[in-house]
């Protein structure tokens, strides 16, 4: 039912910023929880961060706090992180997902969508 596509995905210096965006299908985006989780080369898919279906509540990986903002526009069926302050250790792949109603946000398994992914690549 739900269909996610990442972008803004690409290489930055240390320091920089970007911003990514993960458009969805579906007339039901504003009843979705979406969330940002990232995967580096041959570690596990790591949470990032998370919105609950208004906007009104938002979710945060400790490593991430003071640097990312997860926002979300249901009027465009759109998701958005903005990343700044980026680190070496921040390269990853970032893959948006959707979940209906998740008791724990942070979660992986509660997440039944997911995008395939966009690079971030941060030099150092």
């Amino acid at each position: 039912q739900v269909q996610l596509v990442e972008s803004g995905g690409g290489l930055v210096q240390a320091g920089g910023s970007l911003r990514l965006s993960c458009a969805a299908s579906g007339r039901s985006f504003g009843r979705y929880t979406m969330g940002w989780f990232r995967q580096a080369p041959g570690k596990e898919r790591d949470f990032v961060a998370a919105i609950s279906s208004g906007g009104g509540s938002r979710n945060y990986a400790d490593s991430v706090k003071g640097r990312f903002t997860i926002s979300r526009d249901n009027a465009k069926n759109t998701v958005y992180l903005q990343m700044n302050s980026l680190q070496p250790e921040d390269t990853a792949v970032y893959y948006c997902a959707a979940a209906f109603a998740p008791s724990r946000p942070v979660d992986t398994a509660y997440y039944a969508y997911w995008g395939r992914g966009t690079q971030i690549t941060v030099s150092s």
